[in-house]
């Protein structure tokens, strides 16, 4: 599946960045590559180029920022968002991987909680002038089982595996008492047949998922809340 060698390649600097042998120390002498004069350099000259090589990292298309809506930070009196707070933003394989390895998955986080991982300089609001006139697409899973579908989500974004990529503003996955949601946020939402089924069919082909799916539009989450009904399902 696309998204599994999309894993595969975007692990490379993840590994990388690991000894392959933990019996070899990493600062022994490796193999000469062809070419190479051995035996002439002394400790201080060889250390001293060691210490020169540095890794390019990977960059990626798109720089990405993740924000943390914090439940404990939450209150019905408070402007939605409010709690809301970016937490890094990151711009290459090696970033992305460095911060995934060292954040709680969905899975542990706390009922309430809300992970959202945008482009850089799009915040995932409803107010956003990129995010204005969108709307989202929408996978539920049942409590504690959406940490493979969401790192597939990621990987998707960052790795540019959608065809209209142009349109992706993000992703949000929702921890709530009985269920987690992750939700594709997109721009045009009345694009329908160009872009937004398109990008819905690729998702589910990606993550695996036999469910039907459905997309509301902001601006009828604004006005009706939970009773906003799917304009679109695949």
């Amino acid at each position: 599946m696309g998204v599994e060698e999309n894993l595969k390649s975007l692990s490379i600097s993840e590994e990388g960045n690991k000894n392959p042998n933990p019996n070899v120390k990493e600062d022994e002498e490796e193999e000469p590559e062809e070419g190479e004069i051995v035996g002439e350099e002394d400790d201080s000259t060889s250390s001293s180029s060691k210490k020169g090589v540095v890794e390019q990292p990977h960059p990626l298309e798109h720089s990405w920022t993740f924000w943390f809506d914090n439940p404990s930070a939450k209150s019905k009196q408070a402007i939605w968002g409010s709690s809301m707070r970016p937490i890094y933003t990151f711009a290459s394989v090696e970033q992305f991987w460095s911060l995934y390895n060292n954040i709680h998955h969905p899975s542990k986080l706390a009922v309430g909680a809300d992970f959202h991982c945008f482009k850089y300089k799009i915040e995932p609001k409803w107010e956003d002038p990129v995010c204005a006139n969108g709307g989202k697409w929408t996978v539920t899973l049942p409590r504690g089982k959406s940490d493979t579908c969401w790192l597939y989500t990621l990987l998707a974004l960052i790795g540019e595996q959608f065809e209209y990529g142009d349109e992706i503003c993000g992703a949000v996955v929702s921890v709530r008492g009985r269920q987690e949601k992750i939700a594709l946020w997109t721009k045009n939402a009345a694009n329908e047949t160009a872009q937004q089924i398109s990008i819905g069919k690729q998702w589910k082909e990606l993550l695996d998922c036999n469910d039907t799916i459905g997309f509301i539009f902001h601006e009828d989450a604004k006005k009706l809340d939970k009773a906003a009904k799917n304009r679109y399902t695949i």
